[in-house]
């Protein structure tokens, strides 16, 4: 056989063309346009929770900002399960933090919640409790949310909730992406929906939200210059990828 089955190839609505093209006649080709805001809400209204969602270029950059907004630093230990993306890791080694990988259990192929705590247990018996937990949604699939959550609560560990390919899926009704402290979600080729590259991170409140576009926008001070006090970095996403992204979400 020749013919090759691809993971997940996109699906077009044929509106995507149209929006790109509103783009660059109204000259809105960057990270700032009407569309980013659009495509946000329609994000936020379709999942259908009291969240805030941040547009970004993809969903590693989505993971990298939650970790920072939860505090990692150099050092520091963040729970991964193994059975997923290397996405879902790299960013806690941007940070110079350090991955404690825990293995999957075999019905949903996630995070196994009894390694969960005893991977818990063990590193913060070495005096080293984990600053987070990054558990994915692999396939689509949801992890198993209660168990995981219930044990996260009892250690009082925030959850990145990484619906990357999620986007959809739900557990006992509620989507996948709004369990977390923090959520993210991916529009990569590959993904549900697409917007070519692209990504989102869901959080609980309108300040996080303008904390997360802060340091996605090169953390530029309120300054009549150029000024900058911390870090920041070039992570939010076009308007032209939000125009597909809107084409895209009603799919």
């Amino acid at each position: 056989m020749n013919s090759r089955i691809w993971l997940s190839p996109p699906h077009l609505t044929g509106e995507e063309l149209e929006y790109i093209q509103n783009s660059l006649s109204e000259n809105w080709v960057s990270s700032v346009g009407p569309d980013i805001d659009k495509f946000e809400n329609a994000i936020q209204d379709y999942l259908n929770d009291d969240i805030e969602v941040v547009a970004l270029n993809s969903g590693t950059s989505a993971i990298h900002l939650a970790l920072i907004q939860l505090g990692v630093e150099r050092d520091d230990e963040v729970i991964c399960q193994s059975f997923t993306f290397s996405a879902s890791v790299n960013p806690v080694l941007y940070l110079g933090a350090k991955p404690i990988f825990v293995d999957s259990e075999s019905d949903t192929w996630n995070i196994c919640p009894n390694l969960l705590e005893q991977a818990i247990k063990d590193r913060i018996s070495k005096g080293k409790k984990p600053k987070a937990i990054i558990a994915v949604h692999l396939y689509g699939m949801p992890y198993k949310i209660n168990e995981i959550h219930n044990i996260a609560k009892e250690y009082e560990i925030p959850i990145i909730e990484d619906a990357a390919e999620a986007l959809g899926s739900t557990y006992n009704g509620q989507k996948c992406g709004t369990f977390g402290d923090i959520g993210i979600l991916s529009f990569n080729g590959n993904k549900i929906i697409t917007t070519s590259a692209g990504g989102a991170l869901i959080c609980k409140s309108k300040k996080i939200k303008e904390t997360i576009i802060h340091l996605a926008t090169q953390a530029k001070d309120d300054a009549p210059h150029y000024q900058h006090s911390k870090i920041g970095y070039n992570y939010r996403i076009s308007n032209i990828l939000s125009g597909i992204g809107l084409a895209q979400i009603k799919v």
